[in-house]
């Protein structure tokens, strides 16, 4: 899938993509990747590597992206090496990326650093040939310079970036524990005009009960649109301050899941409302962790309850937590200590999650049917004992099936495509990886 070219420019040329510049010499050979456009009916795939930076896996080296055809995706005969042949995206550490739809747009916002906080869009091109739109917005005034965000499935049209600021014990007049809170934002972002379109800043206080025992929201995380269009779902991350003593509480009986619902699209009137199913955090971790099914109806996975596993949580129309829909992943799968790193809805009540088990960091994938509530391990996709999802972010679902990158740390692998009507597991291209390295997904 390469070849040379022979290279007859003057040195100093500065390339446009990316704003790279390169020396050269009159008999300065590269290895050029050469990638074929996709046919009129498909689309762009683009992986994404982050890099190590001090211990493998870490992923704060930074990220660098490929596009390739969905054909050239599907070729186990082809190759894809995005550290040696991609481009970098804006971040300091790994960034937070999303695409269109159809793949030819991707959309960051740069993670921590002297630009963290700016949102701007590429166009993809093939290759490491990703054009940066001329126009970038800076959010960090609002969100901070490390915000978490999704895209809605609103047709491309709006991004939505949440932050809690770091949070602060508060005493009463007699310096006794009153309770802790962060500052809440939540930004809409209008990514066709790469714009800020809604900002509204909070606090978003428990129950006086939970606060006096020391619980406070300490993340938001993974907004998600309902089927009316005017609710945002965010999911929560809680942690616990000891009242006794001021400070965190590393190990606490958990409380219900939460998750904070707030009007859309003025962003205000923010509402907790509460799971008596199950007791884990609602934030995910770097990827979408709530999903508006075919059935109307939002399906959330939960994290960090290493008692009772992962469970899927069911928010109904009235956009409240559904306490008759049981679904322990524990129970499905037959395991103990379930934990989902990332996971992704396909359609008719069928999602792909990506997990581990317990105290290993070795990662599975499952498929999980909403309606039966049942998980399967999938079988076909090579499970070795340095496959860890933790920090993956991107799934493509086109049509019925949705593309996986399948790679240990620092090893090669491939990308998979599951069929989500089927069932079927078919290998694709290889990716070439790095010592140290992993691929964070596809987009």
């Amino acid at each position: 899938m390469k070849k040379s070219t022979f290279k007859l420019l003057a040195c100093g040329l500065v390339l446009t993509t990316f704003g790279l510049a390169t020396s050269c010499s009159s008999d300065d050979k590269k290895e050029e990747v050469i990638v074929a456009p996709p046919a009129a009916d498909s689309r762009w795939i683009t992986l994404a590597g982050a890099l190590m930076q001090d211990q493998p896996g870490d992923g704060n080296g930074g990220t660098k992206v490929f596009s390739i055809s969905k054909e050239n995706a599907k070729d186990p005969a082809f190759s894809v090496n995005v550290f040696d042949d991609g481009a970098p995206v804006q971040s300091s550490r790994t960034a937070r990326l999303q695409s269109s739809v159809d793949g030819s747009t991707l959309f960051n916002i740069t993670y921590t650093g002297a630009n963290g906080g700016e949102f701007m869009t590429y166009t993809v091109g093939g290759g490491k040939n990703f054009i940066q739109s001329g126009t970038t917005v800076n959010i960090s005034q609002y969100a901070g310079t490390s915000p978490r965000w999704n895209k809605l499935f609103d047709g491309d049209k709006t991004g939505v970036a949440v932050n809690i600021t770091t949070p602060v014990v508060v005493t009463n007049e007699d310096k006794s524990y009153k309770h802790t809170r962060g500052g809440a934002t939540v930004l809409s972002l209008d990514l066709k005009g790469i714009a800020i379109s809604a900002a509204q800043q909070y606090q978003i206080p428990l129950s006086d009960a939970e606060e006096a025992l020391g619980h406070y929201i300490f993340r938001l995380d993974a907004p998600t649109l309902n089927k009316a269009g005017d609710k945002l779902i965010i999911g929560t991350w809680m942690a616990k301050t000891n009242p006794a003593t001021g400070q965190q509480d590393k190990e606490f009986t958990r409380i219900g899941s939460k998750s904070v619902v707030v009007d859309y699209p003025s962003l205000k009137n923010p509402q907790i409302i509460t799971s008596t199913v199950a007791f884990g955090d609602t934030s995910g971790f770097r990827s979408f962790n709530s999903f508006l099914a075919t059935d109307g109806n939002i399906y959330q996975a939960t994290q960090r309850d290493l008692i009772k596993g992962s469970y899927i949580l069911k928010i109904n129309q009235n956009n409240q937590y559904d306490n008759t829909y049981d679904f322990s992943l524990d129970t499905a799968l037959g395991v103990k200590g379930s934990y989902v790193e990332a996971w992704r809805y396909v359609g008719n009540g069928i999602a792909y999650a990506v997990y581990r088990v317990g105290a290993s960091k070795q990662s599975f994938v499952a498929r999980i049917d909403l309606t039966a509530k049942t998980a399967k391990l999938v079988e076909g996709i090579p499970y070795d004992a340095d496959l860890s999802f933790e920090q993956y972010q991107g799934f493509v679902v086109d049509k019925n099936e949705l593309f996986i990158a399948v790679t240990p740390v620092g090893k090669d692998g491939n990308i998979y495509i599951l069929d989500g009507k089927t069932g079927a597991v078919t290998k694709g291209a290889k990716l070439i990886n790095k010592t140290g390295n992993r691929y964070i997904g596809v987009f």
